[in-house]
């Protein structure tokens, strides 16, 4: 389905400055299609003159819809549908006089002629499935009288307005709960919705005939209000804006869109959402990440408490297989450690930057190296964001390839007095693919993976098959001296 940015530009003259006008105005045209229980569809006209493009539809969530396909994308010629061709032309509100049919169900068309500074940029039609049209309650034509003032503002200009989009994303719809004020402030009519969110603030009369403001204040307590400013400018409807009040334990976003049909000031529409069980989830959610960046903090403590014993205890000991041993084992608690540490400073829970924790790694490999030749380990390539428990097993491979990389290619020197590393890390159709390079002395002669008693590199196999799913290769490098160890594994464990 092609977006309206990419229809403008392969089918009209719109510029970026319209688009983005068009684009403010979807953002929050649900308003008026629930208040208008009827979809909305929105018309570019075709640059040549043949006619318009629909860019955008959106149906409402108060009553049936009267398009049962998805019709952006499509061209409707010029005089299909003449209410459009008029709404463009003399740039005013137009209704059919006779309902159209479609699929047996009667439409009621009406169109917005769509101003951005004094022209006519796009139509809105606005389609009524009639069968679901009654007599209408209080709450019903007060729907659709702010719903009519809020077309005269689209077909006015003054709507959208650049500063009415909210800054939560769980802003308030019209079912959440409406009430509409006049030029003062006060209450003109609420929806029960909106009177039982006001009824859990504390209030025991009702809503209408009172400053909303007020009304307000005197529900919440000074220390619970936002600043002064703000609660005036957006409960008595004067701002494009919305605002977050929480007191005694129950929290509510409030929206205000001023109404100025013909421009002039004649009250707002207030949308209020009751968000008490959304904030409560937030603060679990809050919570359960502290705990868990916690726990990664503690077991990094644990683990480099366990290296420091590891240590202190290689240093009593005289062999040196048993001292290189306890060398090895400090180094691949370290790994694991290194991990943690990571997930312990990172915002978004069980996955990890691994680029960052191969990098120490790296570091880590060449600065305890007791071969006696300096050794650069260089990346090409990122491992991207991985989970934890890929991360954690994919650390300890890095951390055994590299260092018998460094001992065993480099042990007898480097040809040219330092030893080189490569890295190599590809990420092609949801599989990591990792390359470890070295230009040293090669494998043994009559190498084989598959009877090697060498602990790292069962350690290595054992991980990279069992833990990560993959394949793991080792063969000498092909342009010169060296090993080559290639590792494939899937992305999703």
């Amino acid at each position: 389905m092609p977006s309206l940015p990419e229809l403008a530009r392969s089918h009209t003259d719109l510029d970026a400055d319209d688009v983005s006008w068009l684009q403010l105005l979807m953002a929050d045209w649900q308003i008026v299609a629930d208040l208008s229980f009827a979809d909305l569809v929105l018309w570019l006209p075709d640059r040549e003159g043949r006619g318009f493009w629909a860019a955008g539809q959106m149906r409402p969530t108060t009553g049936p819809t009267a398009y049962v396909d998805d019709v952006v994308g499509t061209f409707l010629p010029s005089g299909r549908r003449p209410v459009l061709d008029e709404a463009l032309t003399q740039g005013r509100l137009v209704r059919e006089g006779d309902p159209e049919w479609r699929e047996d169900v009667p439409v009621r068309v009406e169109t917005i002629p769509v101003r951005r500074h004094h022209r006519v940029i796009a139509v809105v039609s606005r389609n009524t499935n009639l069968l679901g049209v009654r007599t209408p309650s209080r709450l019903e034509l007060t729907y659709l009288q702010t719903a009519s003032d809020l077309t005269q503002m689209i077909a006015g200009g003054q709507f959208p307005s650049a500063g009415q989009r909210s800054d939560h994303a769980d802003t308030p719809r019209v079912g959440d709960g409406f009430l509409r004020v006049d030029a003062e402030g006060v209450v003109d009519y609420a929806s029960p919705n909106a009177l039982s969110v006001y009824r859990r603030l504390g209030l025991s009369g009702d809503l209408t005939g009172n400053s909303l403001a007020e009304l307000t204040r005197q529900l919440v307590p000074p220390r619970d209000r936002p600043d002064e400013e703000t609660l005036s400018a957006v409960l008595g409807g004067r701002a494009y804006r919305d605002t977050e009040i929480e007191s005694q334990g129950v929290s509510l976003i409030v929206r205000a869109i001023p109404l100025r049909p013909q421009d002039r000031h004649i009250g707002a529409l207030v949308l209020v959402r009751d968000v008490t069980d959304l904030r409560r989830r937030d603060r679990e959610l809050v919570t359960k990440d502290a705990t868990i960046r916690e726990i990664h903090h503690r077991v990094k403590n644990n683990l480099q408490t366990v290296a420091a014993l590891l240590r202190l205890q290689a240093r009593r000991i005289g062999e040196p297989s048993a001292k290189a041993a306890l060398d090895e084992a400090v180094r691949r608690v370290g790994s694991i450690a290194l991990v943690h540490e990571t997930l312990s400073q990172q915002a978004v829970e069980e996955r990890v930057d691994f680029d960052e924790i191969a990098d120490r790694l790296s570091t880590m490999v060449t600065e305890v190296s007791a071969v006696g030749t300096p050794v650069r380990v260089r990346r090409d390539g990122s491992f991207g964001s991985l989970p934890s428990e890929m991360a954690t097993a994919l650390a300890m491979v890095i951390t055994e390839l590299l260092q018998n990389a460094v001992e065993h290619g480099y042990a007898g020197g480097a040809p040219e007095g330092v030893g080189r590393v490569e890295v190599r890390v590809s990420r092609p159709q949801g599989r990591l693919l990792i390359t470890v390079e070295d230009q040293g002395r090669g494998l043994p002669e009559g190498f084989d993976l598959e009877r090697s008693t060498n602990l790292g590199l069962s350690i290595v196999k054992t991980l990279v098959e069992s833990e990560l799913k993959g394949t793991l290769r080792m063969a000498q490098r092909v342009e010169g001296p060296g090993a080559r160890v290639a590792i494939d594994v899937p992305l999703e464990m």
